[in-house]
């Protein structure tokens, strides 16, 4: 049986975790041994997103799976062929009419069975429930933060940390920047007038320089 071997990384900080591309290779080619395959290549994406199809490394995989040259397909984990459910569902219809096997080493799991195909659909369909209830409690929590004035990522401009270290508060100086920078737009100022203004009157930025368009607008679009 002819399989290729396919890897993936998207940061550096993955081969920290043990996930190296040579992590992956050494028990793809292990896993094509235990299943007596020929592993034809060992294709891998470095630096490359799940999120999408849209990788060199996985493409020729497809390409390979379309013209039926191979018989198998090998990951060492699921999630570094996809996070999609969507996409994990259309690799294994297209596997399937291709009579092409997936094989997951740490999942041990093959669809070339039924009992195989019916469990990587629920795997990923888990996964994929867990990462989105993950994003609801963070936005949920950022957006109850927010309420309670707390900070939440960057302090904006007019705003600095408070003592407690997690609310925020007015700043003066910069405050009084804001109501110069709303003069004069209400006067109908151009951004780049504003900006050529508040040089003018020796005004800065946040980390002391001189302004210029892309800030004030910035601070206009958060006053709309």
């Amino acid at each position: 049986m002819l399989a290729i071997g396919y890897c993936r990384v998207s940061t550096a900080k993955q081969s920290e975790k043990g996930i190296s591309l040579d992590a992956q290779v050494e028990k793809i080619r292990a896993m094509a041994v235990v299943h007596g395959a020929e592993l034809v290549d060992v294709v891998q994406d470095g630096g490359e997103s799940a999120k999408t199809l849209n990788r060199p490394g996985i493409q020729r995989v497809l390409k390979l799976v379309h013209e039926r040259q191979v018989r198998a397909v090998i990951v060492a984990k699921l999630d570094r062929l996809t996070r999609s459910v969507k996409d994990l569902c259309e690799l294994l219809e297209l596997f399937e009419r291709r009579g092409v096997a997936l094989i997951s080493v740490a999942e041990s799991l093959d669809t070339g069975s039924a009992s195989g195909r019916l469990v990587i659909n629920i795997m990923a369909a888990v996964s994929q429930w867990e990462r989105e209830a993950i994003g609801e409690r963070t936005r949920d929590a950022l957006r109850h933060k927010r309420s309670q004035g707390e900070r939440t990522g960057n302090i904006a401009f007019g705003y600095r940390l408070a003592a407690d270290g997690k609310h925020v508060e007015p700043d003066a100086p910069e405050q009084a920047v804001l109501a110069e920078v709303r003069r004069l737009r209400n006067g109908g100022a151009t951004l780049r007038g504003i900006a050529a203004t508040l040089n003018g009157q020796a005004l800065t930025t946040r980390r002391g320089t001189a302004w210029r368009l892309e800030h004030v607008a910035r601070i206009c679009s958060r006053s709309r």
